[in-house]
């Protein structure tokens, strides 16, 4: 058991009813997964390496507290766009008054916007694609198949951004993640600045398409690494909706209703902090018990959904976990 410090304390104290303590039970329940011998993945949609939130993730994957990952192309590359252009960054914090022309003029200066934050162009995108191109090419030479993420991970490891490091390495949970070869699930990747750059080769004739192994074959990955490791449970963390989440919980329907294997054991545990509406159909703001239906969760899962601000709330988990 880890020994508590001030921020754990704080909320044990603190956040006793409503949101506030759906966070204390969702952290305690999620220590205790880990403690009796469960794994955990961890999705990350949104914006949160832009976020920062490598500063406390990445420690979270050094201690074990997350087992395997699953996050949006644009999660991926951007903890390591921070790595290497951090100080180009550009916060606006009145960018609800900005009008069309305001933003028109950041594009121009090669600033694109997320929220209060704008990721350099030349710095960031332009930076990584030079590198990552040759990692790319080496492998479609070779007629070699890789994941997304294994061509960033080789990229890390490689030093060849070494150069370019503006923050401390280990707030990266890329790279966290790299050093012990962390299985990644990254849906959807296509649509990320990498996924554009990279259909723009196979468009030029560069590259064949072939080299990047696809979706398919992430849910396959998935689906064995998911046989090998549930005996103890898998549990699941999801910080936003989307495909990061969407995904990879249905690796449990998959294999149960359509590979047949009935006897694959449901998510052991769920949590998702939420700002979508429950309600209109969306999935992403769909109360954790209609995932009864779909075969993902058991009626004994425990369950929480966490409606508020992922990168105020992770963090507060995260800390609570890391015994801080």
């Amino acid at each position: 058991m880890t020994t508590k410090g001030a921020i754990s304390n704080f909320i044990e104290t603190y956040y006793l009813h409503f949101n506030a303590a759906t966070v204390v039970d969702a952290a305690k329940s999620y220590e205790e997964q880990l403690n009796k011998g469960s794994k955990m993945l961890v999705s990350l949609a949104g914006a949160m390496s832009t976020a920062e939130i490598g500063k406390i993730f990445a420690e979270m994957i050094r201690q074990d507290k997350v087992q395997i990952i699953s996050c949006t192309g644009a999660n991926l590359e951007e903890d390591i766009m921070n790595l290497v252009a951090h100080s180009h960054y550009k916060r606006i914090p009145d960018y609800r008054d900005l009008t069309p022309e305001k933003e028109w003029d950041l594009l121009e200066q090669g600033l694109n916007r997320v929220t209060d934050t704008c990721i350099p162009e030349e710095e960031a995108f332009r930076r990584l694609q030079q590198h990552i191109y040759k990692i790319w090419k080496e492998a479609d030479d070779k007629g070699e198949r890789y994941l997304p993420h294994e061509y960033m991970y080789k990229m890390l490891l490689s030093g060849v951004l070494e150069e370019y490091y503006e923050i401390d390495l280990k707030d990266s949970w890329v790279y966290a993640a790299a050093e012990k070869n962390l299985p990644i699930i990254c849906p959807g990747w296509e649509d990320s600045t990498m996924g554009n750059i990279f259909a723009s080769y196979v468009l030029k004739g560069e590259l064949k398409a072939s080299t990047m192994k696809s979706g398919i074959e992430y849910m396959t990955f998935l689906a064995d690494w998911y046989s090998d490791n549930s005996d103890n449970g898998i549990g699941f963390f999801q910080i936003g909706g989307g495909i990061a989440g969407d995904f990879p919980i249905c690796v449990v329907p998959m294999l149960y209703q359509d590979m047949e294997r009935t006897d694959t054991p449901f998510w052991s545990y769920f949590c998702q902090i939420s700002d979508s509406t429950t309600s209109y159909g969306s999935y992403s703001g769909a109360v954790p018990n209609e995932k009864i239906t779909w075969g993902k969760l058991d009626i004994n899962t425990p369950k929480f959904i966490i409606e508020s601000d992922a990168t105020i709330v992770a963090p507060l988990i995260f800390a609570y976990l890391l015994g801080m």
